[in-house]
């Protein structure tokens, strides 16, 4: 028995570039949908949302019916809140605000196994088939077949940035756009000349040192990223896509309403 292979790792290994779409409406329903219409991996949030395990679970078990992996943006915090994802069959953990290479060279140590790092064993849960793998097929593929992707988001980390790249047991550097403006004091301004900058170091050393560059943002930006040297790229998200329907249904419905008004009740006519 064999450790689910990754999708996203596949395709970048392969030289080809891997979509991303954030599912924040906490229901394994909303996974479906997203897994269903073809997305390679989808982004589920620990750091900023509050589901529990149960649903999270749920939201792995829709993306695998469809070969779509899931990758877990972890709470800072335990290893246990780090590899708990990965033991429900995640495909991959996203670890924010990285500060220093310090603090990277503990997260790999967490979350590969032997000879890469010392994550601690089960073997008992999803990852592992429920121990029916063979146990040093579980240590050697989960290392391979799982990926490890770390959130370059602070000005304060860039002086590492390019040790933390070289890193073995690292598959990704995830450039956050949001944060970071707010780091340099320009919240929002994703033009600032020194955003642009570190969006393109990022990418640069990742690539450099044989790992892959992925970052957020519109599908209007999808070329330039791609330009920049990103293979993974998260274009979108579930509560963007329902704000913006919603808002074009409610428009249109507010705009016939009032023409229909208008028409029927007529001030200038006598009645």
């Amino acid at each position: 028995m064999k450790i689910r292979e990754s999708r996203v790792l596949a395709k970048l290994r392969s030289g080809n570039t891997a979509s991303c779409f954030k599912v924040n409406i906490r229901d394994g329903q909303a996974a479906e949908i997203a897994s269903m219409l073809g997305f390679d991996c989808l982004w589920i949030d620990q750091e900023h949302l509050a589901q529990d395990w149960s649903i999270l679970n749920a939201q792995i078990w829709a993306a695998k019916a469809h070969n779509v992996d899931v990758m877990v943006r972890v709470p800072r915090g335990s290893y246990s809140g780090y590899i708990k994802p990965l033991e429900l069959d995640a495909t991959g953990i996203l670890v924010p605000h990285i500060m220093s290479l310090e603090e990277a060279k503990q997260i790999v140590q967490m979350t590969r196994f032997y000879p890469v790092g010392r994550r601690a064993i089960d073997g008992g849960s999803a990852d592992g088939a429920y121990t029916n793998m063979d146990f040093q097929a579980y240590l050697k593929n989960s290392n391979e077949q799982r990926f490890i992707v770390l959130q370059i988001e602070d000005p304060e980390v860039l002086p590492d940035v390019e040790a933390i790249a070289a890193l073995d047991g690292v598959d990704m550097l995830f450039f956050g756009p949001g944060d970071f403006s707010q780091g340099i004091g320009a919240p929002g301004e994703w033009d600032h000349p020194r955003l642009i900058e570190a969006r393109k170091l990022v990418a640069e050393v990742a690539n450099k040192y044989g790992k892959f560059a992925a970052t957020s943002g519109g599908i209007d930006s999808l070329d330039s990223f791609l330009e920049m040297g990103y293979s993974f790229v998260n274009v979108g998200a579930d509560v963007l896509g329902l704000s913006n329907y919603c808002t074009t249904l409610v428009d249109r419905f507010h705009k016939s309403s009032s023409q229909r008004t208008a028409s029927v009740f007529n001030p200038g006519k006598p009645y």
